[in-house]
């Protein structure tokens, strides 16, 4: 489409906006994540010379002028702004994460970059904050490295789990890029590669010393702590990753106390999800962590978004002018908006979803903000730990019954009444234009 805006000479500026049409089963609200990848990538957009020539090549491209190569695509880069909710937001479905303005060809080029970026992290932010809630405290790591979609969405599920709620990542990559902790466990190989249990559980912690969690379900629970003890080892943990965990657990537990192992923690890992952490909180297991890995980096129960990115305005004559989809199923909403927060303990807990230029409800809060101008991004920098502490309040105000696990209640998003009638005049204008006249709803 950028060679096609080109050959036709547009270059009127055009807003685009990215937002989920539905929320997936059981999920009240999502987590807005991914937003410092967006502006990185918008900040180093370019094209290399391999990339431009690979595109030269391409039968689609052929009739299109050698400018296009040589001078649009050689020099391009990202100069538009760009508006966006903070990170660790909690959003619901019409509202819109973030909101590019630039010439049509650059907003049109970062569509695919842009959805891929925000709606994956997005969506693995969402359930680690689900997980973490389940686990009421307790600690959760990331542990899904393995089982992501490959090494890249493994590193930026690890960021997006630890900004959700997790308090570390087995992901090493992850801890060097971010800067956020780092934790991990020996495996089954470990053990295996020992001539003995013991044996094993001696030279890791030579290594590792008092850090150490040690994985006791090898071969027998019990029997492994009763090792430990009986050699005086006091490791920081030990691990199960298999069985009856609330029942392994338990016996665990009590095996390490009997050592006066009072201090060493109980952790566990295996297929879990927020599902079956809760279970196992609600069981009084005495479990002090949790290691969730598929569910996690895959969000194996919703493991795609329906967001889109959609053209909401575009100058024409010098003035942006509003544009909407009249597509069952599909419409949008027209003009670049804004959305307001209204949580106080005076008034009901809802969104309004109005257009960007309108004050806004009286003491509602503003979410979207400027994070780019003229391509140059206004956010500070902030450490994972504060985005955390920012997620977990922010989702905390919302109603109980929105975060529920199960059957959770539809938070209110309501259009403001300019938004309301922009959309009407949109619609009759368009099915004017068309000769059809206004649908009865």
């Amino acid at each position: 489409m950028a060679a096609g805006y080109f050959e036709a000479g547009k270059v009127p500026r055009a807003s685009f906006e990215l937002f989920v049409r539905e929320l997936p089963p059981s999920r009240g609200y999502l987590v807005a994540a991914g937003l410092v990848s967006a502006v990185n990538y918008l900040e180093n957009l370019h094209y290399t010379q391999d990339q431009i020539e690979y595109l030269r090549s391409l039968p689609a491209l052929e009739g299109i002028a050698p400018g296009f190569f040589d001078e649009y695509l050689a020099r391009v880069r990202f100069t538009g702004d760009m508006w966006a909710v903070p990170e660790g937001t909690p959003i619901f479905a019409t509202e819109p994460l973030i909101r590019v303005t630039a010439p049509l060809a650059e907003a049109q080029l970062v569509e695919t970059a842009l959805l891929s970026v925000i709606l994956f992290q997005t969506s693995v932010a969402s359930k680690a904050r689900r997980i973490a809630e389940a686990a009421a405290g307790r600690a959760v790591i990331e542990f899904g490295g393995r089982r992501a979609h490959g090494p890249e969405a493994a590193l930026y599920a690890a960021r997006a789990a630890l900004l959700g709620g997790c308090q570390a990542t087995s992901n090493l990559e992850a801890g060097c890029r971010f800067g956020v902790p780092v934790s991990g466990t020996m495996a089954h190989s470990w053990v295996m590669a020992h001539p003995d249990e013991l044996t094993a559980f001696r030279r890791y912690m030579d290594v590792y010393g008092r850090r150490s969690v040690l994985l006791v379900d090898t071969y027998d629970c019990k029997a492994a702590v009763r090792l430990i003890g009986e050699a005086g080892l006091r490791p920081d943990g030990v691990r199960l990753d298999s069985g009856d965990l609330a029942g392994l657990s338990r016996d665990v537990r009590g095996e390490l106390d009997a050592w006066g192992l009072t201090e060493t923690k109980v952790l566990v890992s295996g297929d879990l999800d927020e599902h079956r952490v809760a279970e196992l909180v609600a069981s009084g297991a005495p479990i002090d962590g949790f290691g969730v890995g598929t569910s996690l980096t895959t969000v194996a129960d919703a493991p795609a978004l329906s967001g889109v990115y959609k053209l909401v305005e575009i100058e024409r004559d010098g003035r942006m002018v509003p544009l909407m989809k009249l597509s069952d199923g599909k419409r949008t909403l027209p003009g670049g908006k804004q959305v307001w927060r209204m949580n106080d303990l005076t008034q009901n807990a809802q969104d309004v979803v109005g257009l960007a230029g309108e004050l806004g409800p009286k003491g509602a809060l503003p979410l979207m903000r400027q994070v780019m101008r003229s391509g140059i991004s206004l956010e500070p920098k902030r450490s994972i730990e504060d985005l955390r502490e920012f997620c977990l309040k922010a989702v905390g105000s919302l109603p109980v019954a929105v975060r529920r696990h199960s059957d959770p209640e539809v938070y209110p998003v309501v259009l403001s009444d300019e938004l309301e009638q922009l959309t009407w005049k949109v619609r009759q204008a368009l099915y004017d234009n068309r000769g059809k006249g206004f649908p009865e709803e």
